[in-house]
């Protein structure tokens, strides 16, 4: 089979297209015929090693696929050869055939094609549990998203409507802001200074005083850096701020006083603190959402496997607008 591979920890230029062994499942596994997987941002984190956890080159990229079940391992009931399914794992899905835990796979939904059923799973499942069952997101909140121009950030202004809320999307350029319009933003804001004297997180934070004069219930922030703490800054009283990652590279210093002053909650999302009934409860309305078609991802970028490194290098230079693919079809 062919597989995207690392050879060693480095930048993305470093991954290369060869032909490798195609797996054998072993009890309790399932293969999949591979015909697309997702890049995330994890991902260049893994290559460069800068991610918490370690994985030894060389190795096949990759978080998220979809594909067709073409090969069971024994004590494997619950899937069949010809099933369409999607997995996840820290690594292995830029190969034409991953061999996964039976645990970790879902069926694509009927009607469901698998460019979006893959573009679609880690970025809106973490986007909605954080709205729903950490911001606590209701009908008539106000919630500002940043970097509302990435996968996770135009799934949360999506969703975060269909929950009734009103959204304030930032990003950095007026292709990632259109996005987020299409997506259903109230108000777009980019935060790139107007100005050479002026910082991003200067006119971010005049323009949130602009935008929202009465605060914000919720901040969803993918970012960090220098963005959260203006963000922050416009929440009103017990407003609610949701830390889920530092694409910017940067984890932010937040003043502690500013938390005091406005009985602020800052609060972290992680799949495996989530209330197992509301995780359950989440899933069952996520899946509802993309079936009934309110929920659509928006795929910015298509990439044959051969491309690899340069999908990865697309999202690890914050350019991609929301999801990028690669095509094994």
């Amino acid at each position: 089979m062919r597989a995207a591979v690392c050879p060693g920890y480095g930048d993305p230029e470093v991954v290369a297209v060869q032909d490798l062994p195609a797996p054998v499942p072993e009890p309790g596994q399932v293969r999949v015929r591979v015909t697309a997987a997702a890049v995330n941002f994890p991902d260049v984190l893994v290559l460069a090693n800068k991610y918490q956890i370690s994985v030894p080159p060389p190795f096949v990229p990759g978080s998220e696929f979809a594909g067709v079940v073409d090969e069971l391992g024994d004590g494997v009931d619950e899937f069949a050869p010809g099933d369409r399914v999607t997995g996840t794992g820290l690594y292995g899905a830029f190969a034409e055939q991953v061999v996964t835990k039976s645990a970790s796979l879902s069926r694509i939904p009927d009607g469901i094609d698998d460019r979006d059923a893959v573009a679609f799973g880690v970025a809106y499942r973490t986007a909605y549990h954080a709205l729903r069952s950490v911001a606590r997101v209701r009908e008539g909140d106000r919630v500002i998203v940043l970097g509302a121009g990435s996968g996770v950030g135009l799934a949360a202004v999506q969703l975060a409507r269909c929950l009734g809320a009103t959204v304030t999307a930032v990003a950095s350029s007026q292709e990632k802001l259109d996005a987020a319009k299409s997506c259903g933003a109230d108000q777009l804001i980019n935060y790139r200074p107007a100005t050479p004297d002026t910082t991003p997180a200067q006119t971010l934070r005049s323009a949130l005083r602009t935008a929202l004069p009465d605060g914000a219930a919720a901040v969803l922030d993918p970012v960090g850096g220098d963005l959260s703490e203006p963000a922050l800054r416009a929440l009103r009283r017990g407003g609610r701020f949701v830390t889920i990652g530092y694409a910017s590279g940067t984890i932010p210093r937040i003043p502690l006083n500013l938390v005091l002053v406005k009985s602020i909650q800052i609060l972290g999302f992680q799949f495996q603190d989530l209330d197992p009934t509301e995780f359950h409860r989440n899933e069952d309305e996520l899946r509802a959402l993309l079936t009934t078609g309110q929920a659509r991802p928006h795929i910015g970028a298509v990439f044959p496997l051969d491309q690899a490194a340069q999908a990865l290098r697309l999202v690890a230079d914050g350019r991609a607008v929301g999801k990028v693919l690669l095509d094994l079809s």
